[in-house]
């Protein structure tokens, strides 16, 4: 991606989230959903990242501290959220004196937790390949894209813009594919479309899909490519969305760990989080919850019914129906069953502790 910088809008309120927490840091498998997308961009390698926060951008610029990729990522505050259009403005000043002429913009929303690097890297490519003023990602319109605007073509079937979400349509075929908010740009064109676009009433809000209609307007021809799985690109906006994203992570998470050599008696039951690590022959038993940085070695055996966070587990160990956090368990190791460990509890190797016991740490 030499020669492509990238722009994450994470500027939105998140009002219909209903939480004091800003909408980048609410958490899906124990990582905030807004670096999922950033790891998704920083794994097809752009030239640099900015990411245009805005409501609790200190809070987002903290935890991004420890979280973010390694990749040039600057961060810059939209003070006045005035639309997606005027965030992307924001970012494209923090690039002014990087980008040249030639340099494409890759835009992507900080809500979109699901997409990945593949299909970022598709997107890119298509750019690239087609010399066009703007390549869409889009996504055959279906239940978790509404709100989405819909891509309206011209009688040659050219793409002319990108309606407003909820507007009726009369063009043919307008809402069969609707954009997914993930844009590539030609640097040259993005800024000055933007500074040719009218703000939208009732709210006055700058809206980036209304640079399409502004290249079409001026004779840029305009690409998209479709994403395979419509639902990768599903924004989220609400409880029921996070809820819904959280589904497909753990899903993608508990086939990734099965594939390494991991055995699920009932994957259905097992929730582990992205941050977790597993060494092959674990096998993890149904109720099985694993959390934050925990650490599982080879052959042990954690469940049923377990919640472990933050701990390490030693190989060959064994925790059944036990209540960990900030605990060690030493290789060959069995816990429980109804056991506690409290932060710095150390249980010792092939110690078998017995039923109902309560370890605490050396502090205690």
């Amino acid at each position: 991606m030499s020669g492509v910088s990238a722009i994450v809008l994470a500027a939105g309120s998140g009002s219909r989230m209903r939480s004091t927490r800003p909408k980048p840091l609410h958490m899906l498998c124990g990582k905030p959903m807004l670096v999922y997308v950033l790891d998704a961009l920083a794994a097809a390698r752009p030239d640099r990242m900015v990411l245009v926060v805005g409501q609790g951008a200190e809070q987002v610029s903290k935890k991004l501290i420890d979280l973010a990729p390694d990749v040039a990522l600057d961060l810059v505050e939209q003070r006045v959220p005035s639309g997606t259009g005027d965030a992307a403005s924001v970012g494209l000043t923090v690039l002014e004196d990087d980008l040249v002429d030639d340099d494409h913009v890759l835009v992507a929303p900080g809500d979109a937790p699901l997409v990945q690097a593949a299909t970022i890297a598709s997107l890119v490519a298509h750019q690239l390949e087609s010399g066009a003023a703007a390549t869409i990602l889009t996504a055959a319109a279906g239940p978790t894209h509404v709100g989405y605007g819909a891509i309206v073509r011209d009688r040659h079937g050219h793409i002319a813009r990108v309606a407003s979400p909820g507007e009726p349509h009369v063009e043919v075929g307008a809402g069969d594919e609707v954009a997914s908010g993930l844009y590539c740009f030609r640097r040259n064109l993005l800024a000055p479309a933007l500074r040719r676009i009218t703000p939208g009433l009732p709210d006055g809000e700058i809206r980036l899909d209304d640079v399409i209609a502004v290249l079409h307007e001026t004779g840029h021809p305009i690409e998209a490519i479709a994403v395979d799985e419509p639902r990768d690109v599903a924004g989220v906006n609400d409880r029921v969305q996070l809820a819904d994203a959280e589904a497909v992570l753990r899903q993608r998470t508990n086939r990734h760990w099965l594939a390494a050599g991991v055995t699920m008696v009932d994957p259905a039951r097992t929730c582990i989080d992205a941050t977790v690590e597993l060494a092959p022959d674990v096998t993890l038993f149904p109720g099985t919850l694993l959390q934050g940085r925990t650490v599982v070695g080879e052959g042990a055996e954690i469940g049923p019914d377990s919640q472990l966070v933050d701990c390490a587990i030693g190989a060959g160990a064994k925790v059944k129906k036990t209540m960990a956090r900030d605990a060690e368990v030493g290789p060959g190791a069995i816990v429980g069953p109804f056991a506690v460990l409290e932060p710095g509890a150390q249980v010792p190797p092939g110690v078998e502790t017995g039923p109902f016991q309560v370890f605490r740490g050396e502090d205690d």
